[in-house]
């Protein structure tokens, strides 16, 4: 893509939502991969952990948590989530899986071997993304804040500002820790913000513009499909994407 057409791409995106145009370092990516994926998943956390995707989809009635094979799509186990929650991010802590809802303020921590739920734990405010690092789990509410918690007690221990030079990003949702770093989808863009995590600065963007295919896009625009789903194999350094109703998975290298 040459580079005033990735500008053009970015600056649509933002003004959709009222964003200023991004000013760190940005970049594009290039396709190794895809992969099917449900294009009935309203996708709100992905995560790779061996040789599996974990997903969690959203909407009431329709919300699950899955086990999926990566070569093929196939749900391989699903737990269904009760119709009064919105399910949202997950992640994998160990040996549990813990999912957030959207405005119920709960949340779910399964057995990830079963999807056996083992406990609730409870936050202010709305939950959007989660991810973690080596200490802490880092969760995102729709605001500009990446919340810092205790992985037992699920108590904040602190909380930093997402922005980039200065101006505060908004919307941060799905999480994914990548290399040091906390990946965000910009909910209702085609953005991903690389954060880092002590100062909340972005330090670079990642536009996926273009993954989809124009009739795809149309197809998933129709039903409110979005880019959402970051997940990274840190064993072979893969980084796949995807989004809420996307047929595919997409593994990508950014460049």
């Amino acid at each position: 893509m040459t580079s005033w057409l990735l500008d053009l791409s970015i600056l649509v995106a933002v003004i959709t939502i009222g964003m200023p145009p991004p000013r760190a370092p940005r970049a594009s990516y290039t396709v190794v991969r895809s992969y099917p994926h449900d294009h009935a998943a309203f996708t709100q956390g992905l995560e790779y952990m061996d040789g599996y995707f974990y997903e969690g989809t959203g909407l009431n009635g329709k919300s699950s948590i899955r086990k999926v094979k990566v070569e093929t799509g196939e749900v391989v186990q699903r737990h269904d989530v009760s119709g009064e929650y919105f399910g949202e991010g997950i992640t994998v802590w160990k040996s549990d899986l813990i999912e957030l809802t959207w405005q119920s303020h709960v949340g779910f921590v399964y057995d990830r071997a079963t999807f056996t739920q083992k406990r609730t734990f409870s936050y202010p405010g709305e939950g959007w993304g989660l991810t973690h690092d080596e200490a802490t789990l880092i969760m995102s509410d729709g605001s500009a804040a990446l919340r810092f918690l205790d992985p037992v007690t699920f108590a904040e221990r602190r909380r930093v500002t997402v922005t980039d030079d200065g101006v505060p990003v908004t919307r941060l949702n799905e999480l994914e820790y990548v290399k040091g770093e906390v990946y965000a989808n910009v909910w209702q863009t085609n953005l991903i913000a690389r954060i880092a995590p002590d100062s909340g600065r972005v330090l670079g963007w990642i536009d996926c513009t273009g993954l989809l295919s124009a009739t795809e896009a149309a197809d998933v625009a129709q039903a409110g499909g979005l880019l959402n789903g970051i997940a990274y194999d840190a064993a072979h350094d893969r980084l796949f994407v995807t989004g809420k109703l996307w047929p595919k998975v997409f593994e990508i290298k950014i460049r």
